[in-house]
C-alpha cells in the first residue's frame, strides 16, 4: 500500500508499505483523507524529534475496516475521524477526564508499519499518511456520515488543538477579548472558537496581507499585519493572546500584550531546547502563561460535539480545506504549505 515515510533523510511517498492486522483492543482504518499539518513538517526538519525510518500523517479521517477484540463502539463500515491520542482510559489522569497528560500516552511509538521486512514506526500514534493504519480502539471516534472525509479529517489535530485551547483551557468567556498571533491552521481553529465562545474582539495578527479575507471569515473583528497595532485596538490589552507560530519573539510579545488578569496560551511548537524571556513583575497582575496540549481535548467528546457544531453551520471545516492533492503530490502539498498558500492542504487516498 501507498504511504509517505521519512528514513531520517528524505522523505517518500511509497507503495510497498504493509500493516499487521488489529489485535485486541484496535481498529483499522482506510485513510481517506489526511491533512498536512506543521507537525509533520516538524519531525523532517528536526524540531519535533522522532525515531525513524516513520510513516507520517497525524490528521486523518477514513472507514473503518476491521477491529480487533473487545472493540464495541465501532464496526466495518463507520466514519472516523482519529485522533492521536493513545490513553490508556486507566490512569488517574485519564479518569480525571484529562487524556491528553496521560504518561501511558506520550513517548512510546509503537511499530505496526513494515516495508521490506523492516519495521517502521508510528507518528503520534496515528501514521495517517499511509492508506490503512491501526491505532487504538479510543482513537478511532465515529462521525456521521454526511461530513466529508477531507473536512472531517481536519478535526483530530487543527480543529481539536485550536477550537480546544479556546474553549477547554483558555476558557474564554462571552464578551472577552482574544488576540491570535498568526493565521494557519491551528490560528484559524483558534478564531473560530473565540467566536464560538461568544468573545466580543478577536484581533488576528498575520504577516501576511492576503490571510486577512479568510481570517475574518472564521472569526476575527480586526486583522493586523504586526502586534504593533495591538495596543491601539486594544489599549490596556487582551484578557487572553494564543501565540500560534512557535516563535520565542512572539512569546514574549504574547505576555506583553495581556491585560491585568490576562492569559497567554502557548500553541506554536517550539525547538524543544529553545528559550524565552519575559518580564517576571509584570505577572503580579494576575497573569498567567497557560501551555496547552492538544486543545486539552478530550476526543471521544469534543468530535462528536464539533461535528454537531459543523453540522449546524456554527464551524467550519470545508473552509479550512484549501486544496486536495493525491498523495503522490506530496511535495507540491508541502510546497505549497511552507509558502503560505494554504489554511489546509490535504492529501487523498
Amino acid at each position: 500500500m501507498r504511504g509517505v515515510v521519512f528514513d531520517g533523510k528524505q522523505v517518500q511517498v511509497v507503495d510497498d508499505l504493509e500493516v499487521r492486522d488489529p489485535g485486541p483492543g484496535e481498529v483499522l482504518v482506510g485513510i481517506a483523507a489526511a491533512g498536512l499539518c506543521h507537525s509533520d513538517l516538524s519531525v523532517v526538519d528536526g524540531t519535533i524529534p522522532f525515531p525513524p525510518p516513520v510513516v507520517l500523517g497525524h490528521e486523518g479521517a477514513g472507514v473503518v475496516e476491521a477491529v480487533g477484540p473487545g472493540v464495541a463502539h465501532v464496526v466495518p463500515g463507520d466514519h472516523v475521524a482519529l485522533s492521536t491520542l493513545a490513553n490508556c482510559g486507566a490512569c488517574a489522569d485519564c479518569d480525571r477526564g484529562r487524556p491528553t497528560m496521560c504518561r501511558k500516552a506520550i513517548g512510546m511509538p509503537g511499530q505496526p508499519f513494515s516495508r521490506g521486512g523492516r519495521p517502521l514506526y508510528q507518528f503520534a500514534s496515528n501514521s495517517s499518511f499511509a492508506e490503512r493504519t491501526v491505532v487504538k480502539a479510543v482513537q478511532a471516534v465515529k462521525i456521521p456520515q454526511d461530513i466529508p472525509l477531507a473536512s472531517a479529517a481536519l478535526m483530530g489535530c487543527g480543529v481539536l488543538t485550536g477550537v480546544g485551547a479556546v474553549l477547554n483551557r483558555a476558557r474564554v468567556g462571552r464578551g472577552e477579548t482574544v488576540v491570535v498571533i498568526g493565521t494557519g491552521g491551528i490560528g484559524l481553529n483558534v478564531l473560530q472558537g473565540a467566536r464560538i465562545a461568544g468573545a466580543l474582539t478577536i484581533v488576528a495578527v498575520d504577516t501576511n496581507p492576503a490571510k486577512e479575507e479568510v481570517a475574518r471569515r472564521f472569526g476575527a473583528s480586526h486583522f493586523l499585519t504586526s502586534t504593533d497595532g495591538v495596543r491601539e485596538v486594544l489599549p490596556t490589552g487582551a484578557d487572553h493572546v494564543f501565540e500560534c507560530v512557535g516563535h520565542t519573539g512572539l512569546v514574549r510579545t504574547a505576555i506583553d500584550l495581556l491585560d491585568r488578569h490576562g492569559q497567554a496560551i502557548l500553541l506554536g511548537m517550539t525547538a524543544p531546547k529553545a528559550e524565552a524571556g519575559f518580564l517576571p513583575a509584570a505577572m503580579f497582575l494576575d497573569k498567567s502563561i497557560l501551555g496547552c496540549r492538544y486543545g486539552s481535548s478530550r476526543p471521544q467528546r469534543d468530535i462528536p460535539l464539533y461535528a454537531e457544531l459543523y453540522r449546524s453551520g456554527r464551524l467550519l471545516l470545508d473552509e479550512l480545506v484549501t486544496a486536495t492533492y493525491p498523495v503522490e503530490e506530496f511535495a507540491r502539498a508541502v510546497e505549497d504549505a511552507e509558502a503560505g498558500k494554504v489554511a489546509r492542504g490535504v492529501l487523498t487516498f
